[in-house]
């Protein structure tokens, strides 16, 4: 594994991979209101965050990846990481805390 250069921009990316996996988790909680029960504000403003949070997570991969001279392989793992529920938990675990 590559050393990990702690700078602010991957503190940053840390964080938004928490907040990202668990905006995924209170967005599929939502699901059920909204189509189970017509209870629509809860995924509309959860649904919200959550857009926001995956694209600040993709563009602050791509950041880090760059500015950590890594490849696009490690791009494309973060990338795959952020569409599967938990596994930007595991990324943070496994990637970005330094050794």
């Amino acid at each position: 594994m590559n050393q990990i250069t702690e700078t602010k921009t991957l503190k940053t990316f840390r964080w938004i991979a928490i907040l990202e996996g668990i905006s995924y988790i209170a967005f599929f909680i939502t699901m059920p209101l909204k189509y189970m029960y017509e209870i629509l504000m809860p995924n509309k403003i959860v649904g919200m965050v959550h857009g926001v949070l995956f694209i600040a997570y993709v563009v602050l991969a791509l950041i880090v990846v760059i500015e950590q001279k890594w490849g696009i392989k490690r791009f494309l793992i973060f990338f795959v990481a952020s569409l599967i529920p938990f596994a930007t938990f595991y990324i943070e675990r496994k990637y970005l805390r330094d050794r």
